[in-house]
């Protein structure tokens, strides 16, 4: 498997358990308030990491005298360390904007637009690239048009007016379209892992200020939480970001969007079938057309894509003879 596929499927499941962790979050508002919400759900998706990281770093030393002439120097450690740092610090500032603006604009506005307006993301993302010197092919355009359309068409049920609620989610969409890109930018240059377990700590950590200042966190409605907080903590923080910033490795940023924006329909086939909802022919229609614009936007890589990946595939059997004994 290709890294540029195992990097698809990453983001695929990750958008799996970001829809599938939309019931735990709106569970949590039940008790607890949004920024409460967010700084305990973000804590625990860093410190679930940290062992990760041991483990990681453990068996990483322990094939350290095979590979002893590949490790880095000093200057390159340190170089490689104010990376990781300045990029985890990003990261958890556009992260902490983008969910606290969407976890409290979903109290002024409907389920239906706050996740239409959220995935806008899939169209904010190429237009950011435009200003950083990403080229977009026309075919992916027209896979992000096919995007918003069936997004429309499984979200948006009684017309469009943009109220309170609607302008703190679209500022959010913003925002996660941020995200992607600086993750974009950091991820190839750092460890994803430690990237994701500190943008986590810094997103929490930012949120106990607001929490301890606008809300009242109540420790036995914190408890009784425990079971959406641990679902959104472990899985949608921990394991579901983790992903997202290793594939991204791998990605293009604006197919990446799109990938994550199956979001969507996945919160429709979990409600479905956790929920027993009733999904109509026009939702049906919203999820075919976002499919097909992942499909679409596969079948025809860029030139570059196309010869990078002929390049890595013909490098890939000369590296494995050379590690044989």
């Amino acid at each position: 498997m290709n890294k540029k596929l195992k990097g698809n499927l990453m983001l695929l499941l990750t958008a799996l358990i970001w829809g599938s962790s939309f019931v735990a979050q709106r569970a949590g508002m039940d008790y607890i308030e949004p920024f409460t919400f967010n700084g305990i759900r973000s804590l625990i998706g860093g410190l679930v990491l940290i062992p990760v990281i041991f483990l990681l770093t453990r068996t990483s030393l322990g094939n350290g005298g095979a590979e002893a002439e590949n490790q880095p120097l000093p200057s390159d450690k340190k170089a490689e360390r104010k990376t990781l740092i300045i990029g985890g610090i990003s990261c958890g500032i556009v992260l902490f904007i983008a969910s606290s603006l969407q976890q409290i604009g979903v109290v002024y506005t409907t389920a239906g637009k706050a996740g239409f307006i959220t995935a806008l993301y899939v169209i904010i993302v190429p237009i950011i690239g435009i200003f950083v010197g990403k080229k977009i092919r026309p075919v992916v355009w027209l896979c992000v048009v096919l995007s918003i359309v069936g997004l429309y068409l499984l979200c948006m049920k009684d017309g469009f007016s943009l109220g309170k609620g609607d302008l703190l989610v679209l500022l959010c969409a913003v925002a996660f379209a941020l995200h992607i890109m600086v993750i974009d930018h950091f991820s190839p240059k750092t460890d994803g892992v430690k990237l994701s377990c500190i943008q986590f700590l810094v997103c929490g950590l930012i949120s106990l200020v607001p929490m301890f200042a606008v809300e009242t966190p109540v420790l036995s409605q914190i408890l009784d939480c425990y079971v959406p907080i641990l679902y959104a903590g472990v899985l949608s923080c921990g394991v579901a970001y983790t992903l997202q910033v290793v594939a991204q490795k791998d990605t293009n940023p604006t197919i990446a969007a799109m990938l994550l924006s199956l979001e969507s329909v996945f919160a429709v086939i979990t409600g479905v079938i956790i929920l027993h909802e009733q999904v109509s022919a026009r939702e049906l229609i919203g999820c075919v057309m976002m499919f097909a614009a992942i499909i679409i936007a596969q079948l025809f890589p860029s030139q570059d894509e196309h010869e990078k990946q002929q390049s890595q595939d013909s490098k890939e059997p000369e590296n494995s003879k050379t590690q044989q004994p």
